[in-house]
């Protein structure tokens, strides 16, 4: 048996969201976002993790994730707190799942549902229905399809020349269509559109985009419900990339808008700099709207705490990196 995705033309409204995406990209790079600040990093994870539990019905609060984060204890649904820990767990380790492997994918669906399912991480193996808005029921298709139309939605990941963007929510609609777990098809779709994305950017380990399908959900479902009537998920993608647009450009101004300490400016520079030795002047040039003095006392913070080797003396001082 063949198994065909839905179709996706690159109508207008599509290559217009393609190409405003890579222009905030771009301006990622131009201001060495390629890895935000820890801060934000932490409030974007609680935010992803929250709301995309939070879809699915999950009762806590971002307070809530906040704290098990932390390690510390939080009164709540057993369920629900199992949920969040498992998420956390997953989510940690996003960056070390294949997005191009079908047993890691088995694999992450096990961490998700983790004393929660006792299938985790195993295809369904009977039929199931979703129920639409309006109480309609939708039959997910037959379970001996599920297989072979999983393995040929990762063949289409290994092979298509689609961009990484369209890729990813390809991948989301299609893997929703087929529903292949009795339980968390949206988390993991969520979750792997995350990981093919990062395929693209490594920004988007730390984008919120869940926030956004949160409070976009109505509109969420009926793309999804639209794209499985008419066998076209044109409508799906459109939504997606706006809210991928939506979250870089409230990421560009969260981090325009906090102010960096010296820690956070080390380990962003630091990440875009890697291996090579470094002045004062190189530094800076990373932090336009810092003094000289800032950045001598930034680089003086750095070496104390063993981050940073210095070598020369004066106009002629280097920094580097300490490796491990």
């Amino acid at each position: 048996m063949k198994e065909t995705l839905h179709k996706c033309r690159l109508k207008p409204r599509i290559i217009r969201l393609l190409t405003a995406i890579a222009e905030m990209i771009g301006t990622i790079e131009g201001v060495k976002l390629n890895k935000p600040a820890p801060t934000l990093r932490k409030s974007n994870r609680i935010r992803t993790i929250q709301s995309s539990l939070s879809i699915e019905g999950n009762s806590l609060t971002q307070d809530q994730v906040t704290a098990l984060i932390d390690g510390k204890p939080v009164i709540g649904p057993s369920q629900d707190i199992i949920e969040v820990k498992n998420a956390i767990r997953l989510y940690r380790q996003i960056g070390k799942l294949n997005p191009l492997s079908f047993e890691s994918f088995l694999d992450a669906h096990g961490v998700l549902m983790d004393k929660l399912l006792s299938s985790k991480g195993r295809l369904r193996q009977e039929p199931i229905g979703i129920i639409r808005p309006g109480d309609i029921f939708h039959a997910a298709p037959p379970w001996q399809q599920v297989e072979p139309s999983m393995r040929a939605l990762f063949a289409y990941l290994k092979t298509s020349e689609d961009h990484w963007l369209m890729k990813s929510c390809r991948f989301h609609f299609q893997l929703e269509h087929i529903h292949p777990f009795i339980d968390g098809n949206g988390r993991m779709g969520r979750l792997w559109q995350t990981r093919l994305l990062m395929e693209y950017h490594p920004i988007f380990e730390f984008l919120p985009v869940e926030d956004l399908i949160k409070q976009n959900q109505d509109e969420y479902y009926q793309k999804l419900a639209v794209g499985d009537d008419t066998g076209d998920c044109n409508g799906f993608v459109e939504l997606m990339l706006g809210l991928v647009r939506e979250s870089l450009g409230g990421l560009i101004a969260a981090t325009r808008s906090v102010m960096l300490n010296a820690m956070d400016r080390l380990e962003i520079a630091t990440q875009a700099i890697g291996e090579t030795s470094f002045s004062r002047k190189d530094y800076q040039a990373f932090f336009k709207t810092i003094s000289t003095a800032t950045a001598s006392r930034d680089l003086q913070q750095g070496v104390k705490m063993g981050l940073l080797v210095k070598s020369g003396d004066k106009r002629t001082t280097r920094y580097k990196i300490v490796e491990g």
